[in-house]
């Protein structure tokens, strides 16, 4: 075991090395989505790109497979596929009264510092909480070691200049337009929810200033902006927020001077909903040096008492179509974990099926093109196996794509001929992009056996499959 300066990482590092032969030999595992060591994660905090690493830190329970004892830990990679795990950055700081480290943001300040922006949660309930505050740390220059700001707390409830927001005050998300650097937070008061808007007074960025209220909806609608991610992509604005349901997002136009953003389109990011909760939350995102914005979510829903509980969706460039609405596709660095290729010639199906027993793998890759035809529905079911095994079916009938159970509105554009699904199962994980990216849906299932095939079909009509191409998918471990 590694020595660390701050005992209190010490004793968190060790506990999670302690659990990860557990976790490691579970099989319903993902083998190449990113996770902890072992026990527990949920949102991804601090995503940022700086001097040739993407940076992600997470919620994590160092303690547990169970949510608590909520710390800060840390990954880096040079190329969003393979991750370095690192030493735990935040901890709480039981002797000032700190339960939990909540969600938050990285930034560098003016002075080239890196620092981690995040809600210093009291211990306790934390629902019933009225004095979560908004913290800083400082890292060094390989952002391995990292200390609590002098400064904090740089918010808080009695300074912060705007409303008398309840205990749900937190997960703040900086952004900068021209020179101005911004923050947004998350609150409730009395039956609204909003998102507040702050600037920064100083380049330290521990002076912040209340500029008003960026968004708001009636809690009857919106119960709360959990983890509000608000940036420009192009000549569109968006705002990202996780509403205790599947990710929503509003588009539209933000005006510098005003600090008025104008929403024009707004609806559901991921629809993936498994388990009694969104499999796809709380994002967060980063740009990189080839000005991609990467959107990071948090898949949820897995069966408890692993050792293991949580992991991350797989990286997605996140941009705005024509119409006003978000595009999510899978970066291409995933290409490096393609295994062996399984390619079909086209098919023809008339109202009959088609196993695919060349194809059989529970960790793939998957590229369908599909024109429809005649066809009341097509699609194809995972996990079949020579016993009959039920499966899990994605399948379009011309008005909706369901995945694994939850529809999608979605229909095909009159230049459009074809249904392109992009597929990437990882034992109990399934991502479902469609048509470039026009629809993603996450999802955590049952994983299917590691021989189980694929099944195309097509019912009442004829439909063609225009071709089939799969990779077995190799780990990032």
């Amino acid at each position: 075991m590694e020595n660390y300066a701050n005992p209190t990482i010490a004793r968190a590092m060790q506990s999670v090395a302690a659990a990860t032969a557990r976790a490691e030999a579970d099989p319903s595992r993902p083998i190449y989505h990113f996770r902890p060591p072992a026990l527990w994660m949920n949102d991804p905090n601090g995503t940022i790109y700086h001097n040739g690493y993407y940076h992600l830190f997470y919620q994590h329970n160092p303690y547990g497979d169970d949510w608590g004892h909520m710390h800060w830990g840390h990954a880096r990679s040079k190329d969003l596929v393979y991750w370095e795990h690192l030493p735990i950055a935040l901890w709480p700081s039981e002797e000032r009264g700190e339960g939990h480290c909540f969600s938050g943001c990285a930034w560098i300040s003016g002075q080239g510092q890196p620092m981690l922006f995040y809600t210093k949660v009291s211990p306790g309930d934390h629902d019933k909480r009225l004095d979560n505050e908004q913290w800083a740390a400082i890292g060094d220059a390989d952002w391995l070691v990292w200390q609590k700001h002098p400064a904090n707390p740089i918010l808080s409830l009695e300074n912060h200049g705007g409303p008398k927001f309840g205990g749900e005050w937190r997960d703040p998300f900086i952004f900068q337009e021209g020179d101005r650097t911004f923050m947004v937070l998350a609150g409730n008061v009395e039956e609204k929810a909003m998102v507040a808007l702050y600037e920064a007074e100083d380049t330290e960025l521990v002076r912040w200033r209340y500029r008003g209220i960026l968004a708001q909806k009636p809690t009857s609608e919106v119960r709360y902006f959990e983890c509000p991610n608000f940036f420009s992509l192009g000549d569109r604005w968006i705002l990202l927020y996780s509403p205790y349901a599947p990710v929503r997002y509003m588009t539209g136009s933000f005006d510098v001077e005003t600090l008025s953003f104008s929403p024009e389109q707004e609806g559901v990011l991921d629809p993936g909903f498994g388990n009694d909760v969104p499999n796809f939350y709380a994002t967060n995102i980063l740009f990189d040096d080839q000005g991609r914005c990467i959107l990071l979510g948090w898949v949820r829903g897995f069966t408890p008492g692993r050792g293991w509980n949580g992991c991350l969706a797989l990286p997605r460039i996140l941009s705005i179509g024509p119409d006003g609405r978000p595009r999510q596709e899978p970066v291409p660095e995933l290409q490096r974990l393609r295994g062996r290729q399984m390619q079909l010639p086209e098919l023809t199906l008339n109202n009959s099926r088609q196993l695919l027993a060349d194809i059989q793998s529970n960790s793939l890759e998957l590229q369908v093109v599909i024109e429809p035809d005649d066809a009341k529905t097509v699609g194809l079911t995972i996990g079949h196996s020579q016993a009959g095994q039920q499966g899990v079916a994605i399948r379009y009938d011309g008005q909706n794509l369901e995945v694994a159970g939850v529809p999608v509105p979605f229909k095909l554009s009159e230049t459009e001929k074809a249904l392109k699904l992009h597929l990437f199962l990882d034992r109990s994980v399934l991502e479902v992009f469609a048509n470039d990216g026009r629809v993603c849906v996450t999802r955590v299932i049952d994983p299917p056996a590691q021989d189980s095939s694929i099944e195309l079909f097509a019912t009442g009509g004829r439909a063609r499959f225009k071709s089939i191409e799969a990779w077995e998918m190799n780990s990032i471990w």
